[in-house]
């Protein structure tokens, strides 16, 4: 078959040109309304009428302005000119229209108006602002709910050891580069997190701790990250925001990283490079704006050299360190921490009351291993056995007393006599607590570590358990 044929063949009859013109309109999701150079109506399409609430037998074949009174179309026909934007209102429809002559060989031979609701746009910026006054709320409630606490004068001592620490950190808040915290359990490591926040641009932002080793390992991914609606069985309908995204704009503490599993430790590497996450069961990145700050009680080098966490992670992470003294390189700060910590539950108690002399030099003697939340535990225990205003050494607990070292020194080197007062002290509230489970978990919450820590410990030291009778 010839070209020309085929040509002949693929044409359309005019009457099927205007009908498929026609269609064209008809699916327009504006209204549409044809008037010919005498302004009589010719067309009108289906969301005309919806719009307007006028049908095509009330309007077809009549003058524009006997069914539409103050119809400014014929106008426009008869000037040539046209006109946009114009604001009409039928009932509780409103609507914009625009307005326009139709010229053929330079004649006009009619006019088109083109109609747009505006109710359903009103209807829609509404909810907009109703979702925007909803957002809001919800933003000043995470903004309450994670608020960083802390400051850098929250931060009781005033030895040269924490005066150092303390610069540092004062430093290290004006910058927005990832930290690493590390130090012995209780010496203070989402405080020193929380006033960072503090002194820096993010104040204003949310401040979300995360204490990873107790997440478990099932869900420390959904937990950090979020996870999409039917992302795995038991998954919240809608889907759970992650705590990476709560922390937007803001700060997050990693508190306990040590303790994420290698597979996480890969994902987070990766939020740390491209500062984005991806929700579980989701495919698409969200971009993040947060600080993450790490925390451990762990030598993360060695971790790394055992193969318990990655090496890239480690070095990512240790752009900005900070290494807190445990209270008893910073003896000193223990007499300043007792007094505030006895204010405290004096207040609590209802009771004034004191420090005997030698109850300060029991204080000084310890070596405190639970650190700063072992005083505080300890103050607490003194303020509740003390019958009277005078705390004497008897009201302290008694491992105080039968593991404080002379403050002139001991034989053997730091880290032996260290070694020798854990001994003693686990040991001893071994004997008061007993060798039970629950006597264990007691003494780890003295302490201040967790019963696999005491369990560590009780191994290396060499202390081994009573049959049980």
């Amino acid at each position: 078959m010839k070209s020309n044929d085929m040509a002949g063949k693929n044409q359309q009859s005019p009457e099927m040109t205007v009908h498929w013109f026609l269609s064209i309109l008809d699916a327009i999701y504006d209204g549409v309304l044809v008037a010919d150079e005498f302004s009589i109506v010719r067309y009108i399409n289906p969301e005309y009428t919806r719009i307007t609430g006028v049908t095509y037998d009330q309007i077809i074949g009549k003058p524009l302005h006997e069914v539409r009174p103050g119809a400014i179309l014929p106008q426009v026909i008869r000037s040539g000119k046209p006109l946009a934007g114009v604001y009409r209102r039928e009932g509780d429809i409103e609507y914009v229209v625009d307005m326009a002559p139709i010229f053929i060989d330079g004649k006009i031979v009619g006019g088109v108006s083109v109609v747009k609701d505006i109710t359903e746009v009103q209807r829609l910026s509404q909810e907009l602002q109703k979702f925007a006054k909803r957002t809001k709320r919800l933003k000043n409630m995470v903004d309450r709910i994670y608020r960083a606490k802390y400051t850098f004068g929250d931060i009781l001592g005033d030895s040269a050891e924490l005066r150092a620490v303390i610069s540092v950190a004062e430093r290290i808040a004006q910058y927005d580069s990832d930290v690493l915290i590390t130090g012995e359990s209780g010496t203070g490591k989402e405080v020193f997190a929380q006033a960072i926040h503090n002194a820096s641009p993010r104040a204003s932002g949310p401040f979300v701790a995360v204490n990873c080793a107790a997440l478990t390992p099932s869900l420390v991914e959904s937990e950090l990250f979020g996870y999409e609606d039917g992302a795995f069985t038991g998954a919240k309908k809608g889907g759970k925001v992650g705590l990476f995204e709560i922390a937007d704009g803001g700060t997050i503490l990693l508190d306990e990283i040590a303790e994420i599993s290698l597979e996480v430790q890969a994902k987070l590497l990766r939020v740390l490079q491209e500062r984005s996450i991806r929700r579980v069961g989701e495919t698409a990145e969200i971009p993040l704006n947060v600080r993450v700050i790490a925390a451990t009680n762990k030598d993360l080098a060695i971790c790394v050299q055992e193969g318990r966490f990655r090496e890239d992670l480690y070095y990512r992470l240790n752009v900005l360190n900070l290494q807190l003294p445990a209270l008893r390189e910073r003896i000193s700060d223990v007499k300043i921490l007792a007094n505030y910590f006895l204010n405290l539950y004096s207040a609590k108690i209802g009771r004034t009351l004191v420090l005997h002399p030698e109850t300060y030099d029991a204080l000084m003697r310890y070596h405190w291993p639970g650190n700063v939340r072992e005083l505080r535990n300890a103050i607490e225990f003194a303020a509740n056995m003390c019958e009277n205003t005078v705390i004497m050494p008897n009201h302290l607990p008694k491992v105080l007393l039968g593991n404080s070292q002379p403050l002139n020194g001991a034989g053997g080197t730091l880290v032996e006599i260290v070694r020798e007062a854990e001994r003693r002290t686990i040991e001893t509230m071994l004997q008061r607590f007993g060798e039970t489970v629950e006597g264990k978990r007691r003494i780890a919450e003295i302490l201040g570590i967790s019963l696999a820590t005491l369990y560590n410990k009780m191994k290396t030291l060499g202390i081994t358990e009573r049959a049980e009778q």
